[in-house]
Order: C-alpha cells, then sequence, then structure tokens
C-alpha cells in the first residue's frame, strides 16, 4: 500500500513541480525506481532466506520504511521531484530484499497443498492494497495538504512494522549457492529451474502479467488527461481502483478454482482473451463507460490468469528452493516491468497513447500462443478443450491410471488412427508417461518441439541404416532402466497404425521381451481406443498413413472459423484393462510369436474397431 501511494503521490504531484516536456519520462522514471532494485538485488534477497529466518527479513525491511518514509517526507517538504523519486528507488530497495521471504512464508504457513489459496488471498490482498493505495493518492493529490501526506505515509510505514512483528511460523529451510551477480545469477538459476519441466516457460509467461500492470498504471495517468476523456486526478485514481478490485475479485477467484481443478492449462487461453480485450479498448477505448467496463473484464481475467501460474511455480519447486526460485522470478518480473517503462516511453513519444492498448494486446497474443507449446501439462489440456469440440470422448475404468505408492505403469494403447497419441495425452493430460515416438516426427518443425516436453523414447527407422537397427536392440534396456526407475512408459506394441482396422502385432519382439523383464512393482494396462477408424486421421480407404501436418492445419482452419461446430461429434472411446498378470503368465509360457497372438486378440476381440 506504502509502495503505491508513495509512487502515484510522486506521480501525480511532485512530478508536476518539473517543466511539461519532462512528465512523461518522469512518470516513467518513478515506475522505473521501484523496478531497478529488483534488476540489481534480487541474487542478494535470494541468499537473505538462507541466511537469516525470513520472518526477521521480513521485520527488519518493514523497520528500514520508517527511515525511507523520512525521505520521501523531506522530498515533497523540498518540492524535490528528484528526492521523491529516490525515496521511490529506496521503496524498491527495500521491497526487492524482502520479497522471496514474504513469499516463501505462503508455503510454511498452508502447505503444498493451501498454495493455491494461499497465493489467490495474498495476491487479492495485495491488490487490495493498491487499490486503497491508488484512491488514497489519488485523493491526496487534489486536495494538496501536505499534512495528509506526511501523516499517511509514516503512518503506513509504523501500521507495516506493527503487522511484521505478529508473524509466528515454522519455517522451512531455504538453499542458496549462487551468485550475487545478476547475470550470473540468472544464468544459473536458469538451468538450476530446468529440473523442475516448465517452471521456466511459466515465470516468463506470469512476468507478462506484471509487464500489463506496469504499463496500464503508467499509461492511464497520461491516457486518462487526454482529449477526449480529460478526467481530474480522483477520476484517475478511481479508474485505477477499479482495476485493482476486478484483479483482487480475479485473485481469490483464481484461488479457489485452482484448489478444486487444473487451471493451468487455461492460462493461454485467458492470455488470448487478455489480449482480444486490449485490441477492443484500443478501438473503443475513448469513450469513459467503454473504458470501464472493459478494464473491469481485463482485470478480472488478469487475476485469474495470475493465480494459477503462481501456484504452478511453488508447486514444481521444492521447499528448500523456494527463496531463489522466487528472487529469480522478481528478476525476471522486474525485467518486464522495466521493459513496460521503456516500451511505454517510446510509443508514447512517437504515437498517441492509445497505441499502447494495441502493443499490449500484440505482445499477449504471440506469448500465449507460445506458451502452448511450451509446457507439456499446458499442451495436453489446450490439445483435450479443442478436441472436445469435435469429439465426444468417453473413458472407461479410468482409476486403473492411479498409481499406489512404488508402483508404476506399462501401457499399451490400440493404435487406430495418427490422432489417437493426440488425443491419448490430451485426455489424460493430469498423467505423466514417458512415451516411444517414431524419430520422423522429430524432424517436423512444432511437432518435434512438443515432443521434446514429454521425455520421449525415439524409435529409428530400421529401414534407413544399420544404426538404426543398433539403436532399436537398446531399446529393450532402456525401457527396462526406465520401468525400474519407476517411471510410466507407453508405447505402441504393434508399432504403427492399423491398415484395416484390426490391430496386428505380428512378429514384432517389445511388448514380449519387456513383460519377461517386467519389475515387480510394475501394471501392465491395456488401452482399447474405439472409435477412430473410418475418420480423416485413419488408412481407412487410404494407401498410405495420413500426413499429420496438413490434419492439423486442416483442423486449425476449422477451429479458427468455427466451421468445426457444423460437424457431427464423433464418439470415441478409451476402455482400459489391467492385464499384468495374464501378461507375465503368457510371457513365461507362450513363443512370443504366440504371445502376439494372444494380445492381438486382447486388442481386437469382443470391442470392435
Amino acid at each position: 500500500m506504502n509502495d503505491n501511494v508513495l509512487k502515484i503521490l510522486t506521480s501525480f504531484v511532485a512530478v508536476g513541480w518539473a517543466e511539461a516536456e519532462y512528465k512523461p519520462m518522469l512518470v516513467s522514471m518513478a515506475a522505473g525506481a521501484l523496478v531497478l532494485p529488483y534488476l540489481l538485488f534480487s541474487p542478494l534477497a535470494s541468499r537473505l532466506p538462507a541466511l537469516y529466518s525470513k520472518q526477521k527479513t521480513l521485520r527488519w525491511a518493514k523497520f528500514a520504511e520508517l527511515g525511507i518514509m523520512g525521505v520521501a517526507i523531506l522530498a515533497f517538504m523540498q518540492q524535490s521531484p528528484w528526492l521523491a523519486i529516490f525515496s521511490v528507488l529506496l521503496m524498491g530497495f527495500q521491497s526487492a530484499l524482502y520479497s522471496p521471504s514474504k513469499y516463501a512464508l505462503i508455503r510454511d504457513i498452508g502447505g503444498a497443498e493451501g498454495v493455491a489459496n494461499g497465493m489467490g488471498y495474498m495476491e487479492g490482498v495485495s491488490f487490495l492494497a493498491m487499490l486503497l493505495g491508488t484512491i488514497a493518492a489519488s485523493f491526496m493529490a487534489d486536495c494538496d495538504n501536505s499534512l495528509v501526506w506526511y501523516a499517511t505515509l509514516m503512518g503506513l510505514a509504523i501500521l507495516g512494522y506493527v503487522f511484521s512483528l505478529t508473524l509466528r511460523v515454522s519455517e522451512t529451510r531455504q538453499e542458496n549457492r549462487s551468485s550475487a551477480n545478476p547475470i550470473v545469477f540468472i544464468r544459473e538459476t536458469h538451468n538450476m529451474l530446468k529440473n523442475y519441466a516448465g517452471v521456466n516457460p511459466v515465470i516468463h509467461f506470469l512476468s507478462l502479467f506484471w509487464w500489463l500492470c506496469a504499463s496500464i498504471q503508467m499509461l492511464l495517468i497520461i491516457f486518462c488527461e487526454e482529449e477526449p476523456l480529460s478526467l481530474s486526478h480522483t477520476s484517475t485514481g478511481i479508474l485505477l481502483a477499479v482495476m485493482a478490485i476486478g484483479i483482487t475479485i480475479g485473485c481469490i477467484l483464481g484461488g479457489k478454482i485452482d484448489s478444486r481443478r487444473f487451471m493451468m492449462g487455461a492460462t493461454p487461453l485467458l492470455g488470448i482473451g487478455i489480449s482480444i480485450v486490449l485490441i477492443l479498448t484500443f478501438a473503443f477505448g475513448t469513450n469513459i463507460y467503454a473504458l470501464t467496463a472493459l478494464l473491469v473484464i481485463l482485470s478480472v481475467t488478469s487475476g485469474i490468469f495470475k493465480i494459477p501460474l503462481d501456484a504452478y511455480i511453488q508447486k514444481k519447486v521444492p521447499a528448500e528452493r523456494q527463496g531463489t526460485t522466487l528472487a529469480y522470478f522478481n528478476l525476471i518480473s522486474f525485467v518486464y516491468i522495466f521493459i513496460a517503462s521503456a516500451s511505454n516511453y517510446l510509443i508514447l513519444h512517437y504515437l498517441s497513447s492509445r497505441y499502447v492498448f494495441l502493443f499490449l494486446g500484440g505482445i499477449f497474443l504471440v506469448a500465449s500462443i507460445i506458451f502452448i507449446f511450451s509446457c507439456r501439462e499446458v499442451t495436453c489440456w489446450v490439445g483435450y478443450f479443442f478436441m472436445r469440440w469435435h469429439y465426444n470422448i468417453k473413458i472407461e475404468k479410468r482409476e486403473l491410471l492411479q498409481c499406489r505408492e512404488g508402483e508404476n505403469l506399462l501401457i499399451w494403447p490400440k493404435h487406430q488412427a495418427v490422432m489417437d497419441p493426440i488425443m491419448l495425452f490430451g485426455s489424460f493430460y493430469k498423467e505423466k508417461y514417458r512415451p516411444l515416438v517414431d524419430e520422423e516426427y522429430f524432424g517436423i518443425p512444432v511437432i518435434g518441439h512438443v515432443l521434446s516436453l514429454f521425455d520421449e523414447i525415439p524409435v529409428p527407422d530400421l529401414k534407413k541404416s544399420r544404426k538404426g537397427v543398433e539403436q532399436a536392440m537398446q531399446l529393450g534396456i532402456i525401457i527396462e532402466e526406465a520401468l525400474r526407475e519407476k517411471t510410466n512408459v507407453l508405447f505402441y506394441p504393434s508399432g504403427h497404425i492399423t491398415t484395416d482396422g484390426r490391430e496386428t502385432i505380428g512378429n514384432r519382439q517389445l511388448a514380449y521381451n519387456t513383460t519377461n523383464v517386467l519389475p515387480e512393482h510394475t501394471r501392465v494396462v491395456l488401452m482399447h481406443i474405439d472409435g477412430l477408424w473410418g475418420s480423416s486421421w485413419s488408412r481407412y480407404g487410404k494407401r498410405a498413413t495420413p500426413s499429420i501436418v496438413k490434419l492439423l492445419l486442416l483442423s486449425l482452419i476449422q477451429i479458427m472459423t468455427l466451421t468445426i461446430f457444423l460437424r457431427k461429434r464423433r464418439s470415441v472411446s478409451f476402455t482400459l484393462e489391467d492385464i499384468t498378470e495374464e501378461a507375465k503368465k503368457n510371457a513365461r509360457e507362450m513363443t512370443r510369436v504366440e504371445f502376439n497372438h494372444w494380445l492381438e486378440d486382447k486388442f481386437n476381440g469382443g470391442l470392435g474397431i
């Protein structure tokens, strides 16, 4: 709250003491002053939770705020815009140092299961404080009573210190071996987070939220003063407050929803929605009623968008590395905020202020599309979301995919069409498997990148070279090692899509050999997939396997033109069957050919084609 009172008061009042031509630059500097310390001191901040109690770090930071407010009061007494911006810089330094400790305490208080709700309420309260700070600073700027300014700034600092004394938390000890050099810190932490799939893309995607907030807050101060709006400081403050209320509501809703269902997958769709609202604001934002309505929609959507990403970081990274991760996230997010200040300044210098909305809309649209293909869970969920538009998917005995402690799965699906791997991973987006994939797919742009998200095992083309045969002989060893490490493995026993609607395994040996070395803790689950034979994705009526690239592009066109809704929904079923004991017994007693015939009968018998 005090950050925003000081920043907004500096933007409205202290900047007014300078000449008009310097106003846009000073507004950007006031915002940037709160950001720059995060860029320089986040590596240092990441060390504090490892060296000192997080609660003590919080208390010392709030105590230091008393002195910083003394500097701010002196700046307003002297009517010095530069000293006022310096006080904002000091507040940024103070906030940067205790931010990792503050956020790491959320998991200490509520545990991993309470992260989504904790982040939702924490961010909701933060934006409520931004709201109150923005409203207070707006009214204070218009009433022009310096004693009120001084009392508010110092009073909030005192309250912050008093509240910090009430913390009583059992803390998780933090690890930190990071460099204090910001460039080295970014490189080291980025490499460390590669061990936690999806965290790096999530941090960058979430940082766009802060870019948006910083840009809109700076923009409205100038945009609302211009014609045809010509709003007062108080009216502009109310608009900023409306946004803060919307984000507060969105954050709380996001925490509630994410604690009950998987919301991460929806974040790129929310991002695309945000980009559409921003483009509409560019087109219709000069009308006060349209602007207000669009800002409400934008802020609530942004709040919901934020929390699943926040919670994902805290759930994915171990508690002992939270301090380093959160400091890294602070640094990256404030790099984005710094870019927001620079981009706003450039756009305001060369174009009308409303073009900032258009620029932000374009950024969010591109980033949302990229993010869909950057995180395994998100890729699967979005695929499932769009598949449900055209397919009526029914899953029977899904509980067979639930592993008990110390258990893992070997999954054998039926292969009716080139669509069924996409449908499989989309329908089971919550589960994680390591699939075998034909190496030819890795050379296809986008598809090859998406496959890399699944920790796949490449299957060589035996027809191309002797090297392929040697690699194929190693597949059994790779699969056995993965199963012994309790990794879930998935492969098609037939190795190809059906040419006549029936599953044909022939003389292939991978299923038979794997069953003979199956670890005791591994269950074998057969997955019948029915309903895709006869579709455009199958070989029904075709001489060759259909091109997955052409079919995906056609599907994309149908989605974008909405013609997909004009087509009848195709019914597809997944039926799971646990065949562990039967498979082990038959592998011991049968030859490979006999075992394959038995497996073909399991796939083809009684369930249609």
